[in-house]
């Protein structure tokens, strides 16, 4: 009869989640990972099975937390808003981000994508989803007249995600305020108001 798992996954994932974004896939060790999450060897294989399925886990959960976030946005705000918002949500997060550990996706996918293709194919369908937000957002300003009806769904959905990844890209190297403005600026005009 198995055991019973004797800690909180979801806890556990969390601090998993914590080591993988600080330090990258390959620069945490599994003791790294065995000390944060406070769990033995075996709790670790018996739970997980190894480090990189721990590490496709704690990326699964991240994305699943990023969907809900992007939900909340969109509940809250009208559809240009809502992708405006997620802009300066994004840049308010990289100046208040110290240690510069940037975000999760975006340093897997540079770390990790071209080497396996298991990330690669998780990354994908998360950045697939990002990509599916902008756009439902377009075609709904585009409907209530918040968004002018010459912007191209696809195309600009694609360009924000594009404007959205490299702002998480350069802000690794230069979190300063005014350049990620002038991005998300770039991000607005976009998506001209209907006149």
């Amino acid at each position: 009869m198995p055991r019973k798992k004797e800690f909180d996954v979801d806890m556990v994932l969390d601090k998993a989640m914590t080591a993988f974004w600080s330090r990258g896939y390959e620069a945490t060790s599994l003791n790294d990972l065995l000390d944060c999450m406070q769990i033995q060897r075996a709790s670790l294989y018996n739970a997980f099975g190894d480090k990189r399925t721990l590490f496709l886990e704690t990326l699964r959960r991240y994305e699943v937390a990023r969907q809900d976030e992007f939900l909340a946005i969109a509940k809250a705000h009208s559809p240009r808003q809502a992708i405006l918002h997620l802009f300066q949500e994004i840049i308010t997060a990289v100046l208040n981000d110290g240690a510069r550990e940037g975000c999760f996706l975006v340093n897997t996918a540079l770390e990790l994508s071209p080497h396996d293709k298991d990330v690669a194919k998780l990354v994908g369908q998360a950045f697939d989803k990002r990509e599916r937000f902008f756009r439902k957002m377009i075609d709904k300003g585009r409907d209530n007249g918040e968004i002018a009806r010459s912007v191209a769904a696809a195309p600009t959905a694609r360009a924000l995600l594009s404007l959205c990844i490299g702002l998480r890209v350069l802000s690794r190297s230069r979190p300063e305020k005014y350049l990620l403005q002038s991005i998300a600026k770039q991000a607005e005009a976009l998506l001209p108001p209907r006149r």
